[in-house]
């Protein structure tokens, strides 16, 4: 038997550096990380030390087959908003009931919110419930929402039409900061933290989830194992969340094992790219808390999609363009059409003179309420967008994914500590006002199947006439891949080459990257 400290000191090797959230554990060296980030690097002989100091008394782990394994009450994989609400509110109940759970959370980016991308307007609802004194507590929430606009593009002008997103109350904020702030806060509360560990594989005790296992390090390209192979740490939890985000691999290895999505009579999940720029502008171009949402142009009327454009602080913006994924062209490139959108004249002006500091894609689930799958399996259950409660007309699923996940921490302490089952967080999750949120926007995004003019008419008699009451419910039309049309049915679209001051190259952006 061994310490887990001396696992994780080991494991730790692997790293060239190893990030850990928060302040109070802010080791300074190194090199140099974002501003007011709160990350130090730190290496791995400080690791086992700094180890040591935090979790105190060690946990004992078995080494039966090639790889360990610790034991907890919760694991939960994914350290986004989702899975530390999970987290924090575990721990929280925990002190409300004089009791205690072990809580493991695993990240696969090398610090708390390195995989988070997100252009966004927070709403605070969910953070309200979960930390109702975030105000008073540093939070990075800095910049409340000063102007609220949404336009229809054409090639050369913008039409200001009114805003259905009342963004009155929420802030434009960094989504990685504010993850990382509570991975602070979770640590605070004891929860234990793996930055930089993968989940591979989900692990069953028969036909129940009884944990994950991180990847095994030290493979060839060839599948042969290094000299430095190690072979992947078994986290064994009574309870088991899954807080992947859009798509992820576990998720859907849960969803098909155990027909989810069926089980919820639940539609295929569709899908979008979001690819977004950070650029930091001019002074009297910049507005601290201006929002701006865009249809139309560049995309044709066939092919759903927007813009987003969002005023942050230091002269920095956000701005990004979604696709959905069931367009028809295949000659459309979302990268490049994002490139053109660039070049709007209602656009253009405000990036002259400025330069680009971040990149960055991701998917996003669109298919909303008729796409939500059972979301409790044997041993655990799925939270957040891995469940897919983006709410689509507001473009925001951070509030909803970090509800989902204080709802599953109630239900896990319930079945831990009460006997019941985890069949209590989707009761709750029907009960709760994200189902009544995602209800009452079900036919926005399956209405544009129609064509983007159909599509703003239905939502318009959706928003302002009925307010989500229509008395019946659009169903999504064929998967993503399937709407795809063969080229010859499609002209090549001729796409501008880059400027390289306001249209980059994919590769010049990839470069920003990293």
């Amino acid at each position: 038997m061994y310490s887990r400290i001396s696992l994780l000191r080991g494991r730790a090797n692997s790293f060239k550096k190893l990030v850990f959230v928060g302040r109070k554990y802010d080791l300074r060296g190194g090199s140099p990380l974002s501003p007011g980030c709160g990350l130090s690097p730190i290496n791995s002989t400080t690791c086992g030390r700094f180890l040591g100091r935090f979790w105190g008394e060690s946990r004992s782990y078995s080494t039966a087959g090639e790889g360990e394994s610790i034991e907890y009450d919760v694991v939960i994989v994914g350290a986004g908003p989702a899975g530390l609400s999970a987290a924090i509110r575990l721990k929280q109940i925990c002190r409300e009931n004089d009791s205690d759970l072990s809580v493991c959370v695993v990240e696969k980016g090398a610090e708390v919110g390195a995989h988070i991308l997100s252009g966004n307007v927070f709403e605070p609802r969910a953070l309200d419930e979960l930390l109702p004194q975030w105000k008073n507590e540093e939070a990075p929430i800095h910049v409340p929402v000063s102007s609220d606009k949404f336009l229809f593009l054409t090639k050369n002008h913008a039409i200001s039409l009114p805003s259905p997103f009342n963004n009155k109350g929420n802030y434009v904020i960094s989504l990685s900061q504010l993850v990382q702030w509570m991975g602070t806060k979770a640590e605070e509360l004891g929860v234990e933290i793996y930055p930089g560990f993968a989940a591979g594989e989900v692990l069953y005790d028969n036909d129940t989830v009884v944990g994950i296992k991180t990847n095994d390090m030290g493979i060839s390209k060839d599948g042969s194992k290094k000299e430095t192979f190690q072979p992947g740490v078994a986290l064994k939890g009574r309870i088991t969340l899954i807080a992947e985000g859009c798509r992820g691999s576990l998720s859907e290895t849960l969803m098909k094992k155990f027909n989810l999505r069926e089980r919820g009579n639940g539609q295929h999940q569709t899908y979008a790219l979001g690819i977004k720029e950070v650029w930091e502008i001019e002074e009297n171009k910049h507005k601290p808390g201006s929002v701006i949402h865009t249809l139309g142009w560049p995309l044709d009327n066939k092919t759903y999609g927007g813009s987003f454009l969002y005023h942050m602080y230091n002269r920095q913006i956000s701005l990004g363009l979604v696709v959905a994924l069931d367009y028809q062209n295949p000659y459309l490139n979302p990268y490049e059409e994002f490139q053109r959108f660039k070049h709007h004249p209602a656009i253009k002006p405000l990036l002259e003179g400025g330069n680009v500091l971040q990149y960055g894609a991701r998917t996003l689930n669109e298919g909303g309420f008729q796409s939500i799958p059972y979301p409790v399996f044997p041993g655990g259950a799925i939270i957040g967008c891995s469940a897919g409660f983006l709410n689509v007309p507001k473009i925001k699923g951070t509030h909803t994914a970090m509800k989902s996940g204080m709802l599953a921490a109630e239900a896990s302490f319930s079945t831990l500590h009460e006997g019941s089952s985890m069949e209590v967080y989707w009761d709750a999750l029907r009960r709760s006002w994200i189902w009544e949120e995602l209800r009452q926007a079900r036919n926005y995004r399956p209405a544009f199947e129609y064509g983007l003019i159909p599509g703003l008419g239905m939502s318009a008699l959706e928003n302002y006439i009925f307010k989500g009451r229509l008395p019946f419910t659009l169903k999504h039309g064929k998967p993503d891949h399937e709407a795809t049309d063969v080229a010859k049915q499609h002209t090549p679209i001729e796409y501008p080459r880059p400027d390289g001051a306001i249209q980059i190259t994919a590769t010049t952006n990839h470069l920003i990257c990293t």
